[in-house]
């Protein structure tokens, strides 16, 4: 049936909140015209259907044609964007700055100039304090059209500085431009490839990254030119596996808004993503303390500003905070404990599923997975990491698509479903081989699982002991160490030479020697 997942209007009151719905409604109703309380039938007749279906919806409103359904719908979607616009003005200075510009417009073309100008220095000053670029741009090519077409006093002096000003807003803004590209690119080319594989990926991003950055001083750059620097720092080292300047970076970008606190106000989500990659990296350090303090943190400003949030900070909201809460419990091995946030877990994944992208959702489920298998509970395992292989995503995270593989094999052998092993191996490492992921990691755990399906118990502790000693002397390549995070190998093989769990072996190691910075 066409248009039942792709239409505009259906997927827009979808994400409607009762106070949105209710605002619109009294917003029509308030227009009192024949075609206005058709809109609210429309409205009321969408929001009802549980998908998208253009038959029900001529059978529940006889008054409507076939042939006029399109343009209703496209006028309903034009005053539900004015609705929402109306109600998130005092909640989104962009859109009152927005507005008063408009306003600046509509003096200008009754003729009052200095009314227009006044109306634009107050809309420039903000658009300043705000670091809004473009709009700051805008209110300057606006005031100069205003000059050039209408003489003003002191002309000369009014054009010199409007001359200076303007070039120096379209150096910063070309400047910020590049750096916001250069960030865009390195984090995309971490989605396709993850960390870096072999000498030759390091290679290629060093000298990529060096070309690209070797005339940017950070000294001299504005706000959003050292933020967007800092990101494309993080993705760069971090790709790289290097954590200790993924770390420096992942402080620099969150220290910004601590000088600047009324940029909280103004960026809230840049501030949360920048805390996201603070956590991560104090992850991948093994900085317990300030990991704890940092979660900390993160939970009172999403608790402080979370009613200010629009719908795409909400969503990261959740994703950075239970992403955190999971690898807190990776850090300290409670894996059974850290259980409790799966069903919240899947919840959001349900509610923001048209918001979250397909790679946070595969990070999501393939942690689960890990909770689960931290826990001893392998058919769990292995109905989260299903859930990774039967994604359509392509060559998204490549990386973590072929370690989601490689756990399922395991937990299937933990399991003792040896025949369903020895046909999967083949598969698994037709998949990796196809992506050219096959690390010296990979090949170790596959030719084990190969050799060892239905080894003699007596005989199968030793061949545990070989395999651990072998990955130990593999973990000393810098490029084999990106396996390790992905999947905690060495303790599972610790796990079984001890005759324990994963979990308990995890958990002392902790608590023998808790990490400090």
């Amino acid at each position: 049936m066409p248009n039942q997942i792709n239409d505009a209007l259906f997927q827009l009151v979808k994400t409607l909140t009762k106070s949105e719905k209710r605002f619109f409604q009294l917003y029509l109703k308030s227009r009192k015209t024949k075609d206005d309380l058709l809109f609210v039938k429309l409205f009321e007749v969408m929001d009802k259907m549980p998908r998208y279906d253009e038959k029900l919806i001529l059978q529940k409103i006889p008054a409507i044609r076939k042939s006029q359904l399109s343009n209703l719908k496209a006028h309903v979607y034009k005053h539900l964007l004015t609705s929402l616009r109306l109600l998130y003005k005092q909640k989104d200075p962009v859109l009152e700055l927005r507005e008063q510009f408009d306003f600046a417009r509509v003096l200008f073309d009754k003729g009052l100039y200095p009314q227009s100008l006044k109306m634009l220095n107050k809309v420039k000053e903000q658009a300043r304090r705000r670091h809004e670029l473009l709009l700051w741009q805008e209110v300057l090519e606006f005031e100069k059209t205003i000059e050039s077409r209408h003489i003003m006093q002191d002309i000369e002096h009014r054009a010199a500085r409007l001359r200076d000003e303007s070039n120096q807003l379209s150096r910063q803004i070309a400047n910020l431009s590049y750096l916001s590209n250069l960030s865009l690119q390195m984090y995309g080319w971490y989605l396709r490839i993850g960390h870096v594989r072999n000498e030759q990926d390091a290679h290629m991003l060093r000298e990529y990254f060096q070309a690209a950055t070797q005339h940017v001083d950070p000294t001299h750059l504005s706000l959003y030119e050292q933020l967007y620097y800092y990101q494309a720092c993080c993705w760069y080292h971090y790709a790289l596996q290097d954590f200790i300047h993924y770390f420096r970076y992942a402080q620099k970008w969150v220290d910004v808004f601590t000088r600047h606190p009324a940029m909280l106000e103004s960026d809230i989500a840049l501030y949360l993503k920048g805390m996201n990659n603070l956590l991560n990296a104090h992850f991948y350090n093994n900085y317990y303390e300030r990991y704890v303090s940092d979660l900390q943190k993160l939970e009172q400003v999403i608790s402080q500003y979370q009613s200010q949030f629009d719908d795409n900070t909400v969503t990261s909201a959740f994703a950075y905070l239970y992403t955190a809460r999971i690898n807190k419990h990776f850090l300290e091995g409670t894996f059974t404990e850290g259980l409790r946030w799966v069903p919240e877990i899947i919840e959001g994944i349900e509610q923001f599923h048209e918001r979250l992208d397909q790679h946070r959702i595969m990070v999501f489920y393939y942690k689960i997975a890990c909770l689960y298998f931290g826990s001893g509970d392998n058919e769990q395992t292995i109905v989260y990491l299903n859930k990774i292989i039967h994604l359509k995503v392509g060559d998204l995270h490549s990386d973590l698509q072929c370690f989601a593989r490689i756990l399922h094999l395991i937990a299937h052998y933990e399991l003792e479903n040896y025949s369903l092993v020895e046909y999967l191996v083949k598969s698994v490492y037709h998949f990796i081989a196809k992506n050219k992921d096959l690390s010296q990691v990979m090949q170790e755990i596959i030719r084990f699982l190969r050799k060892n399906v239905y080894a003699n118990p007596r005989e199968l502790k030793q061949s545990f002991i070989e395999l651990k000693d072998r990955l130990l002397q593999v973990s000393t390549n810098p490029y084999e160490k990106r396996s390790f995070l992905y999947l905690d190998i060495i303790s599972w093989l610790e796990s079984k030479i001890s005759s324990k769990t994963v979990q308990e072996v995890i958990r002392e190691k902790f608590l023998h020697h808790i990490p400090r910075y």
